[in-house]
């Protein structure tokens, strides 16, 4: 029971990651023809394009993708309460998959701040991926360098901006235990 809870929570996170990605990419407006952008682009669209037929964009926010997370963390949810042969409550699903989606995203940030500064370590900023991870992350690494430069060539954004998306995570936590 264990693995299959496991193996079924591993799948739907990761697909979830992509989708996030996908509207995270969308937001930031990365380079779509960047050989992992085209990854996540061919990954979603098979679902996301018919959803952006019936549900339209909110500006650059592409709401099609955003429901297409809820519904990834919604649909996790169900499987996993199923698995363990509990109730289904629609009212505490669908609470529980924003929640789920804002987990995951604070959560991928996380990743993906670690990738960076891991890389900017080893890699000259050639790869692809080192661009687009740029891309992902400077807006919100930009306004904490204007706040604390780098110092000696220490460059203390990414550290700053970890230990915030980890009081932000304990911070929703705390919030879900008091619902």
């Amino acid at each position: 029971m264990n693995a299959t809870v496991f193996l079924v929570d591993t799948l739907f996170n990761l697909y979830l990651m992509i989708v996030i990605l996908r509207l995270w990419l969308q937001m930031v407006q990365a380079d779509f023809y960047n050989p992992m952008s085209q990854f996540i682009v061919k990954a979603t669209h098979p679902i996301v394009g018919p959803l952006r037929r019936v549900i339209p964009s909110i500006g650059r926010f592409d709401t099609a993708t955003f429901v297409l997370a809820i519904a990834v963390c919604a649909l996790k949810i169900i499987t996993l309460i199923l698995i363990s042969g509990g109730n289904l409550n629609p009212i505490g699903i669908a609470i529980m998959s924003v929640m789920g989606v804002i987990k995951e995203t604070l959560s991928l940030m996380f990743w993906v701040l670690l990738l960076r500064a891991i890389l900017s370590w080893v890699s000259q900023g050639q790869s692809p991926i080192d661009y687009v991870l740029h891309q992902l992350t400077e807006p919100f690494l930009a306004p904490i360098r204007k706040i604390i430069p780098p110092l000696g060539g220490l460059d203390l954004s990414v550290l700053i901006a970890i230990i915030g998306l980890q009081f932000l995570q304990l911070l929703i936590q705390d919030a879900l235990r008091v619902l």
